[in-house]
């Protein structure tokens, strides 16, 4: 590799831009795709090109959500030149994580539209999410607390929080609220009332 006559001058890292409107555009510097460990030809000129945007595509297993494809070219001055597709999970770009000792989100307060909760999420094995309901100033509502909320664990795009107390959100529909989120070895990518 390190005989190869364009090494160190054009080789390519795969970055991550996004849009709201096709016109402005930001850029993040940190590496989004890189030409991963050295093989015979890779890490050469035109390696891990990327292609234009993230397209949504089923899942190989048809009981599983879809989930997002990006394609890339590999060896590309090779004859053993490919496209490789990659996958990640919808709405996966960022989130609040926790390590297995835990951690806690707190809300700003905000206004329940809906009679249920989800949640795009992600734990370990053994990591858990557990979701509070608390009035506008802080104090945990009766039926929505910690301890009463049942224990979440898994990886889904769109998982319902319930509590013991099976009390109904609905009852809470234009009040507002915080929520305060208790996570071990989990992220949490957001929330949404339906």
């Amino acid at each position: 590799m390190s005989s190869h006559p364009r090494f160190g001058t054009a080789l390519t890292d795969g970055l991550f831009m996004t849009s709201r409107d096709g016109m402005t555009f930001n850029r993040w510097s940190d590496t989004f795709l890189q030409p991963g460990i050295e093989r015979q030809h890779n890490w050469v000129y035109g390696d891990c090109y990327q292609n234009h945007g993230l397209i949504e595509t089923a899942a190989e297993d048809p009981t599983a959500p879809p989930e997002l494809s990006l394609y890339v070219i590999e060896n590309h001055s090779k004859k053993l030149e490919r496209l490789r597709r990659y996958t990640m999970r919808i709405d996966g770009f960022v989130s609040a994580r926790a390590p297995q000792k835990g951690g806690e989100l707190l809300t700003k307060p905000l206004v329940v539209a809906g009679s249920s909760l989800t949640l795009n999420f992600s734990t370990s094995v053994v990591g858990s999410a557990r979701v509070e309901l608390q009035d506008a100033n802080g104090t945990p509502l009766p039926g929505f607390t910690i301890q009463e909320c049942n224990d979440i664990f898994g990886d889904s795009l769109d998982r319902c929080v319930g509590w013991v107390s099976k009390g109904e959100l609905a009852i809470l529909a234009g009040k507002p609220i915080r929520l305060r989120f208790a996570l071990k070895d989990a992220d949490l990518y957001s929330f949404q009332f339906k």
